[in-house]
């Protein structure tokens, strides 16, 4: 990104999250849970799905699994394997949900003395999490800000907004630093999913309703991209 494209995207940026704040000026995170080990299974449970749908399944799986070591037992045995399985079956992809999940307990439970990790290194050794988990976790259950959550909504909204040249997440969460300031690194995500959950969705809508359309007039043609 040259020097001038850069000043551009974050002149850009800073103009689209103004709007954004008055928008949703207490957007945080949707996924019910109510400890840092819970966290973790909702954000590893919500890839390729949603938190509303998440949330169904977790108000019965977290009566049923109490304590890191239910999940532990869990994985054990096959029987155990099997019936969680059936438990988030909803969340699509379950055999490799449940596989991570009870993998990262058995190591949380072990390696990390029952605690979820705090620095993205610890994180990123866990199964099943990748940068996104990682930084989610670390934000809202630490307060620890390492770096930019990009999921399907923020790839979106970089792309019909023109911040980056790439479509990955990795690639996109290093432009994003670049263009967003470190204080907001830890907020900006949650507002960028509210908007496009809940405005500008992946498919056509009207855009003469939307903000952001005004500021960057090209995005109204750009809905999946």
């Amino acid at each position: 990104m040259s020097p001038k494209l850069l000043q551009e995207r974050k002149e850009r940026l800073a103009k689209l999250d103004r709007v954004l704040k008055k928008l949703y000026p207490t957007a945080s995170i949707e996924l019910a849970y109510s400890n840092p080990w819970e966290l973790l299974v909702a954000v590893q449970l919500s890839a390729q799905s949603t938190d509303k749908g998440v949330n169904k399944i977790t108000e019965k799986l977290f009566k049923k699994y109490k304590t890191l070591a239910d999940y532990v037992h869990a994985g054990k045995t096959q029987k155990g394997v099997r019936e969680f399985e059936r438990d988030i079956f909803a969340s699509g992809f379950y055999r490799a949900k449940t596989k991570n999940i009870l993998a990262a307990a058995k190591m949380v439970a072990g390696e990390f003395r029952g605690e979820i990790p705090k620095t993205i290194e610890e994180m990123l050794r866990l199964p099943g999490v990748a940068r996104k988990t990682a930084t989610v976790v670390l934000k809202e259950a630490h307060g620890v800000v390492a770096g930019i959550t990009v999921d399907t909504h923020v790839i979106r909204f970089v792309q019909r907004f023109d911040l980056s040249d790439f479509k990955d997440a990795v690639r996109i969460e290093k432009d994003l630093m670049q263009l967003v300031p470190k204080k907001e690194w830890g907020h900006i995500t949650h507002r960028i999913i509210h908007y496009g959950r809940y405005l500008a969705p992946a498919r056509a809508y009207d855009t003469t309703q939307d903000p952001l359309v005004k500021i960057y007039p090209p995005a109204a043609k750009r809905f999946r991209v």
